[in-house]
């Protein structure tokens, strides 16, 4: 069972073939309009990056030590988006599509790359009641903690138990190490205009996820759908800006067959962001049952009735001009039904950005990568990376 697991975690990072992101990147980014007129408005966005990557693994099982070279994408992976906006009357209607892909498949699957659609949604808006998001998009539980990620242009950990040094797809960042992974979910969502200055509120029900036993004799089904929401708030402070925000997420799985016990997986994430001139200081962590440690579509199902979780992330960044250092320190815990065996997972990180311009920036980052398990348990590994790239947003 236990290397089953190991397998299913190996298959992820192909599954993934993108793995995080938007919100922060997106707004960094130079957006391109491509008609604005009659009320109506289209345009575009993208991301591209590549790292010349050197990783030196050090795991359980001397056949797996050496020193592997890549060109890679980054925690982020490439993609291209499409926006359409529309003011009819009182409402604006808008729209969302994104295709996300790896650079990294030519290896194994030559020019077959496969193109990931992370986002699929319209919204519908008024400043009087708020705005309605129907579609996919991000999940909400964990969407600040690995959106205010200091790293999120950087690089992050390349666990090779999981598969991700030789991986075709991204590099996890922080997940796994911090927080789970809010998977795109189809989702009706509603998010509040602000209900006081600085304070914002979504609740949204997504597609739940079978997180229960399919067999002979059963079959896993949920009555209700999965739930999850955030709650924000920024203000000013002794000239400082402070954001914080909570979020979290409660399913139940249940199955047709009477002996077989429901799963109830519930998440709550939490965190805070102080900024003061150039100096950003961010604390966020989590705790989950019932949901896998590293993707909260649960991935993983035998095992996840039992499983408990929590993490957190300590970063901090200074910026001067066009130059910015962060530092970032991850960890999660895991009771030991996520790979089969109780474990720490633990980044440590420092990375330096260089902004040449609103288009470009330049990227170097040396990360510490640890999982600390039982001995024998073949799961011990360091594995320190260091990676230099470039990113190119629009």
């Amino acid at each position: 069972m236990h290397n089953k697991k190991i397998a299913i975690t190996r298959f992820l990072p192909l599954t993934l073939a993108a793995a995080v992101a938007l919100a922060t990147a997106q707004q960094a980014a130079a957006e391109i309009v491509l008609y604005d007129k009659d009320d109506t408005t289209f345009s575009t966005d993208g991301y591209i990056n590549a790292f010349y990557v050197n990783s030196d693994v050090d795991r359980d099982g001397e056949q797996f030590d050496r020193r592997q070279s890549r060109v890679k994408m980054g925690f982020l992976p490439n993609w291209i988006g499409f926006n359409f906006g529309k003011q009819i009357d009182d409402l604006k209607l808008t729209g969302r599509s994104s295709f996300w892909v790896t650079i990294n498949d030519s290896e194994t699957n030559g020019t077959d790359t496969a193109i990931d659609v992370r986002q699929f949604y319209g919204t519908v808006s008024s400043p009087e009641w708020g705005e309605v998001l129907v579609g996919k998009d991000f999940g909400l539980f964990s969407r600040s903690n690995i959106f205010l990620d200091e790293l999120l242009a950087g690089y992050g950990n390349v666990s090779d138990t999981l598969g991700l040094v030789d991986g075709t797809g991204v590099s996890f960042g922080n997940i796994g190490t911090g927080y789970p992974y809010p998977f795109p979910t189809s989702q009706i969502t509603y998010r509040n205009n602000n209900l006081a200055e600085g304070l914002r509120v979504a609740v949204g029900i997504m597609d739940p996820v079978d997180t229960n036993d399919d067999s002979a004799t059963g079959k896993a089904y949920q009555e209700n759908p999965r739930f999850e929401s955030e709650v924000s708030y920024q203000f000013d402070l002794g000239g400082s800006t402070i954001y914080t925000w909570v979020n979290g997420a409660y399913q139940t799985s249940e199955n047709t067959d009477d002996t077989v016990d429901k799963v109830t997986s519930k998440g709550l994430g939490y965190g805070v962001q102080a900024k003061f001139g150039g100096l950003s200081l961010t604390g966020s962590g989590f705790q989950a049952k019932g949901i896998n440690p590293f993707f909260t579509n649960n991935l993983g199902e035998p095992t996840l009735r039992d499983i408990d979780s929590d993490g957190y992330l300590l970063q901090g960044s200074y910026t001067w001009g066009k130059n910015r250092v962060a530092l970032s320190y991850g960890k999660t815990e895991d009771d030991g039904n996520g790979l089969g065996v109780a474990a720490d997972y633990e980044t440590r990180g420092i990375a330096y950005f260089r902004t040449i311009n609103d288009n470009l920036k330049l990227v170097a980052e040396y990360n510490q990568y640890q999982i600390d398990a039982a001995a024998g348990s073949g799961l011990n590994e360091d594995t320190d990376t260091f990676a230099v790239g470039a990113v190119v947003s629009w």
